[in-house]
């Protein structure tokens, strides 16, 4: 299916909300790459992402008829994802082992709250527009992108071959990618703000 014949994301939400399977697998095909990327920026394991991307295709089944603006997905499934990266990790530092007879360094220090939050609210807000903007693009376009930031990073010959593209094109497909992602309407405003 070329690029334009495929159905918009609205599209395919309104059918998965109808019960189309076939929109569900694409929603699924479609999205679960930028799932899986952000769960390795919160240096998660390939199998804690993919248990974290499972979660919240569980979450979206239950709230999918919650969904006021169906085009507005891309964006839920990026904060859904960040917020139980959050939780995972959360849940890991809280069985982290502690042994109260070693004494903390500096235990007077109190730290920097506010300037951690904010700082966090910042990185999020990038976070959150750069993934709403990956998801605007074409299919080959994340697939490349993701392929050029997979940890542990792959050699331009396991992407060729992934992809089926000359080791020559993935330079310049990846600048017309990238090029196209700072053309987006969510990644645009990001670059404006920071004018």
């Amino acid at each position: 299916m070329s690029e334009a014949e495929r159905p918009g994301v609205a599209q395919l939400v309104r059918s998965a909300m109808g019960g189309s399977r076939d929109a569900w697998d694409q929603l699924v095909e479609r999205f679960t790459p930028l799932m899986i990327a952000t769960a390795h920026r919160y240096r998660l394991s390939d199998h804690d992402a993919a248990d974290v991307a499972q979660t919240v295709w569980l979450h979206l089944i239950e709230h999918l008829g919650e969904l006021r603006e169906p085009a507005a997905l891309p964006g839920w499934l990026a904060s859904t994802t960040r917020h139980e990266c959050s939780r995972l990790l959360g849940r890991r530092a809280r069985q982290r082992p502690y042994d109260p007879l070693i004494p903390f360094e500096g235990d007077q220090v109190t730290p920097d709250i506010a300037g951690d939050v904010a700082e966090d609210l910042e990185r999020f807000d990038r976070q959150e527009a750069m993934l709403a903007g990956f998801a605007e693009l074409s299919d080959s376009d994340r697939r490349l992108l993701v392929l050029l930031v997979a940890d542990p990073p792959l050699t331009y010959l396991e992407i060729s071959e992934r992809l089926q593209i000359p080791i020559g094109s993935i330079g310049p497909t990846r600048g017309r990618a990238l090029k196209r992602l700072r053309a987006t309407a969510p990644v645009s405003r990001l670059v404006e703000s920071d004018k």
